[in-house]
């Protein structure tokens, strides 16, 4: 195995797959990078055994096919620190490959390609394809609210929910719960569900760089993927049963504020200086035209803001963890936020001003 390549072009698909390898194995090539020439296309492939990542290079001359894996980092941290527009040359010598750019010379160590775990290809359920854009929109408005390391294992991701011309993204953890839709391919009328779990999520939203090109996304039985020209990923789902979450979005609120969201997200933010660290609760006392939020903690501390709000209903009295309600205005983009209400002992639904494709459930607190 002997090729040549150019350091850019080397380091865009390194830089890929290097964030699915961790760094303590239990198997030590999973510490590697599976490197593949097959004619003049070289691909790099990085695993931790749920998830995995092939980026792609094209070589600019014809080379000897070969395949093995070398330390991830390493060879990471060798073309990092060489010149820009260094040309890279690799030639596997005896199982080590010898690595040299113009004055500089490396050895690394190998491990047999055969050791290196992949994904075996199976029949997928079907396929769709979507702009990246917009699979990377519904995750960053929705995976914040994944839970971390919850018993309920189902929690600790993100579902998928497929439907006539859309995709649906949905989390919760329990004590709140986002959910965005977007447009997508999809012609298979039945609604179709797989749970990906954390480390896939945080993953697929990094590798959606290219907002209008499209990915074709891939539903198994047992897994996810999602194909462009430079990268394919794969990633093991979550078995389990995601709860039924249209149980959860509230219905027949009658109490409807619409608040200016930059300036709401400022007062909460003021007011949760001084909240308990632990529980985080803030008293929210709505009354016409005027929200109130309030604030204290066990050292006897208080904050207190007042913001200028659009609410005609009778008054209420209701406390909610700060941060929830913070993360929702933090992923919102619109300059207005709707809040639908019931009482103090109800879930609010938050929306934007102006759109519908985002929904936010934060439950209540007693405080």
């Amino acid at each position: 195995m002997q090729f040549s390549i150019l350091r850019e072009e080397l380091l865009k698909p390194l830089q890929l797959v290097v964030g699915v390898v961790e760094r303590k194995q239990t198997m030590p090539v999973l510490s590697n990078v599976l490197i593949v020439i097959d004619d003049q296309q070289l691909s790099l492939t990085g695993s931790d055994s749920e998830v995995e990542l092939i980026g792609r290079a094209t070589l600019s001359e014809a080379v000897d096919n070969g395949e093995i894996t070398v330390p991830a980092r390493k060879l990471m941290d060798i073309c990092k620190n060489l010149p820009a527009e260094a040309l890279i040359n690799f030639r596997l010598d005896e199982q080590k490959m010898l690595i040299s750019s113009g004055r500089s010379r490396f050895t690394l160590t190998t491990l047999p390609a055969s050791d290196f775990p992949q994904m075996n290809e199976h029949e997928d359920s079907f396929s769709f394809e979507l702009p990246q854009g917009n699979l990377r929109y519904i995750i960053e408005r929705t995976s914040f609210a994944m839970a971390q390391q919850d018993v309920r294992y189902y929690l600790n991701g993100l579902l998928l929910e497929t439907g006539p011309g859309r995709l649906r993204a949905v989390a919760t953890d329990g004590h709140r719960l986002a959910l965005c839709d977007a447009e997508a391919g999809i012609e298979n009328e039945a609604p179709h569900q797989v749970i990906v779990p954390r480390k896939g999520v945080l993953e697929l939203a990094r590798l959606m760089s290219d907002e209008n090109a499209n990915v074709r996304v891939s539903l198994g039985a047992n897994y996810i993927r999602a194909t462009d020209s430079h990268f394919t990923f794969t990633s093991k789902l979550v078995d389990g049963k995601f709860p039924d979450y249209d149980r959860v979005l509230p219905r027949g609120g009658d109490k409807l504020v619409i608040a200016e969201r930059q300036q709401l997200r400022e007062a909460l933010n003021r007011a949760s200086i001084l909240s308990n660290e632990k529980y985080r609760g803030i008293r929210l006392q709505f009354e016409q035209g005027l929200l109130r939020a309030q604030a204290n903690n066990p050292e006897q501390e208080a904050a207190e803001e007042e913001v200028t709000i659009d609410y005609n209903s009778s008054p209420l009295d209701i406390g909610f963890n700060v941060s929830y309600l913070l993360d929702v205005l933090g992923v919102m983009t619109s300059s207005e936020v709707r809040i639908t209400l019931s009482d103090a002992n109800s879930s609010a639904l938050l929306q934007e001003g102006d759109s519908s494709d985002s929904s936010y459930v934060v439950m209540p607190m007693r405080l």
